[in-house]
């Protein structure tokens, strides 16, 4: 079985989820064993597809053309789409209509979660949709005590300060407005949100936060995924407030280095993770602060075993076998 993996137009997603994930697959299939190329003149059986641009559909057809089965990633969601950028809202219901046609260019549908299987059943796609996360590289990702002392020396952290940390695009849906009120509410720890995205194409509430945050709000900006993991390992809490998202691989990434986490308790963390068992969950501002001092208090350390635990159940290798379980299954190897 080989598996060509369609990097169409990677340069410009490679730094969000979407890029990762395009990267997990190929580690996951050759982990299970699975040999993968980039190439469309290697013979293969199966093209994975997971962008939505143009060339995407032309890739679909071509790859039918070949005889090869076309497994569509569905990443995107019209509402997670909601409340990014600059008009965001407006085209929406468009977003919605062309990823439909996308995904259902697919022989099969493989979608990170069950909620966002549920949405798209919504849309009224009817292929054989498969919920499969995203997966995260567990000797990667994975706790290190060494790294809390050498991250607090890069920035600065003076010992037995609070360090909350989040990361994501400087949009609304990722909760970067309420993550500076949360900074303001908790003058005392210092909070960190790694990522960046040109303010151009954002709201100008977005713009206001980045230019004017708060004295305890830092944006280290695009780091490389070294220094990702060594924030996860060196601060305190993971606090993802987000409102929207169809797994979200930060929050994997930060269970796989044994930091606790507070999610919103949103849909999307319904089926895998439990509160106060594997995250916290909060609903409001208010209770993120309220649940992330109640870690600092030493009152949740069973999220940190727990939280292991389900990273280590989407292991690059976990995931690629059940990825060849499905293909084989599908009948996708000739």
């Amino acid at each position: 079985m080989r598996v060509q993996i369609y990097m169409g137009g990677f340069r410009y997603i490679r730094k969000s989820g979407i890029g990762r994930a395009i990267l997990h697959q190929t580690r996951s299939l050759e982990a299970a064993g699975i040999e993968t190329t980039n190439s469309w003149w290697k013979p293969a059986d199966i093209i994975h597809i997971n962008t939505i641009f143009p060339d995407s559909v032309i890739a679909s057809r071509i790859a039918k053309m070949q005889g090869k089965s076309v497994v569509y990633y569905a990443h995107s969601t019209e509402e997670d789409f909601r409340n990014s950028f600059k008009g965001s809202n407006w085209l929406a219901p468009f977003f919605k209509r062309w990823i439909q046609f996308c995904y259902n260019l697919g022989d099969i549908i493989i979608t990170p979660t069950e909620y966002s299987k549920s949405l798209l059943r919504k849309y009224g796609i009817d292929k054989q949709i498969y919920p499969i996360s995203n997966g995260i590289d567990i000797y990667f990702f994975l706790p290190n005590d060494k790294k809390k002392q050498s991250f607090r020396q890069k920035y600065g952290i003076a010992e037995g300060t609070p360090v909350i940390i989040s990361a994501g695009h400087f949009i609304a849906r990722k909760g970067i407005i309420e993550f500076a009120d949360l900074a303001r509410q908790m003058p005392n720890a210092e909070f960190m949100w790694f990522g960046n995205t040109n303010l151009s194409i954002v709201p100008q509430a977005v713009r206001d936060v980045v230019e004017n945050p708060p004295k305890n709000l830092h944006f280290p900006g695009f780091v490389t995924p070294n220094e990702l993991r060594d924030a996860y390992c060196g601060a305190d809490v993971f606090a993802f407030m987000t409102h929207e998202e169809t797994e979200g691989i930060v929050v994997l990434e930060a269970l796989a280095c044994g930091i606790s986490v507070v999610v919103r308790d949103i849909p999307v963390y319904d089926h895998w993770l439990e509160a106060d068992v594997h995250v916290c969950k909060a609903k409001t501002t208010e209770e993120f602060k309220e649940k992330i001092e109640s870690i600092l208090r030493g009152e949740k350390l069973q999220l940190r075993e727990n939280g292991l635990k389900i990273a280590r159940q989407r292991s690059m290798k976990e995931i690629g076998l059940k990825l060849k379980a499905i293909y084989e299954k599908e009948g996708f190897v000739k």
